[in-house]
Order: C-alpha cells, then sequence, then structure tokens
C-alpha cells in the first residue's frame, strides 16, 4: 500500500470499524472475544495504534472476516503493479509481511503476501480461517502443522488448513517465501453476504 493509497494503519482503522459495526459488536465485545484491551482497540479504530500481525489476524479470526477485508482496499481497474519499497510491513514476532493483492473469483477469495520470516525466529499462530499455501524462495524453512514438521527450501511448497496451530521457523538465517490465502464459500459463510464485496471506499479490494 503506497502513500497515495494510505497507511495500513489507516486502512485498518477504516475497515475495522466498518466491520465491527455490520457485525453489530461494540468495542467492549469485540475486546472481550479477542483477548485485546478496548482501548488498545479504540487506537486501531482511531488510526493512532501500532497494528501487529498477531493482532489483525486475532481480529479477523473472531469478526470471521478474511484478512484482507481488514488491511486492503479495492485496486483500481486494469494494470496493477506493487512495488515491494512501497508496501507497508505488517510486523509480528517473526515474520514481517507485506500485502500485496486480493483475488476474487467466484465465491473464493485468495490474499497474496510477499512473507520474510526473520534469521532464528518463530512466528507461532493459533489457527485462522482459510487454507494457507507458502513457496519458499530463498532459505531454510521449518513449518509446523498440528504438531507435524517439515523443513522447505527454495522452490518447495507447503499447504494446509490454516484452522490448525501452525508456525514458521527461519532454520538458516532469513526466509523470504510467498504466502498465500485462499478462503471458500464452505470455509466462509459470510462470502455468501450479499453485502461481501461492496462494502465502502475503504473496502479491501
Amino acid at each position: 500500500m503506497n502513500g497515495s493509497e494510505g497507511s495500513v494503519r489507516d486502512v485498518l482503522a477504516a475497515n475495522l470499524k466498518r466491520v465491527r459495526t455490520r457485525k453489530g459488536l461494540s468495542l467492549s465485545e469485540l475486546s472481550r472475544r479477542s483477548g485485546i484491551g478496548k482501548a488498545t482497540l479504540s487506537q486501531l479504530e482511531s488510526g493512532t495504534g501500532n497494528p501487529t500481525i498477531e493482532t489483525v489476524f486475532s481480529l479477523a479470526r473472531e469478526l470471521d472476516v478474511p484478512i484482507s477485508d481488514l488491511v486492503d482496499r479495492r485496486p483500481a481497474a486494469g494494470l496493477t503493479v506493487v512495488r515491494a519499497a512501497e508496501v507497508e510491513v505488517l510486523a509480528g514476532e517473526g515474520v514481517d509481511l507485506r500485502h500485496l493483492r486480493r483475488i476474487e473469483s467466484g465465491d473464493s477469495v485468495i490474499e497474496v503476501y510477499d512473507q520474510q520470516v526473520r534469521a532464528g525466529c518463530t512466528q507461532d499462530s493459533l489457527g485462522h480461517a482459510g487454507t494457507e499455501h507458502t513457496v519458499v524462495q530463498s532459505g531454510r524453512l521449518g513449518v509446523t502443522v498440528d504438531g507435524r514438521q517439515v523443513e522447505l527450501g527454495p522452490g518447495d511448497y507447503v499447504g494446509f488448513d490454516a484452522g490448525s496451530p501452525h508456525s514458521y521457523t527461519a532454520l538458516d538465517g532469513t526466509v523470504h517465501s510467498v504466502l498465500l490465502l485462499h478462503y471458500r464459500a464452505e470455509q466462509k459463510p459470510h462470502l455468501n453476504d450479499p453485502g461481501f464485496g461492496s462494502k465502502g471506499a475503504h473496502r479491501s479490494v
């Protein structure tokens, strides 16, 4: 997201308030469900907070929406070019994510991310909606899904149900990879909502 389109912080502020309101949730109720402090949520909705991967994924899980509903907006029609240097980083304990594109096809949604796992770090996830796909570009990546461990090198691919607890570990220096999150209608009932895909100027994609 470049400066002309608004920062991740600004887009999240608009999207979070819109989605929360559409779900009929108060800040207090969303705080209770997500385990995120009410003051933190208020800051995120006002655009003064500092969103992390853990926070955004937790909110997407509790609000039952794709992650891009919170951090993306609809790109212009025609040729779309996303420059790495212009995309703001969403950082977590061990991972830096750059959201590149959201693609809608029928009842499916695909989110495309540039993902870097920092050297010597691990990123844990309790699980979230969708199917997760990762292709390693450089480095060696350790992936644990529901207790099963695999090791990937450049060109290797892994896919799994993202609802299972999982983690990524950089085994030998920083790992560069492409992350795809795929949501199908049967996984996400809200994709059949007539309002999905037309939720205002700040709506993802």
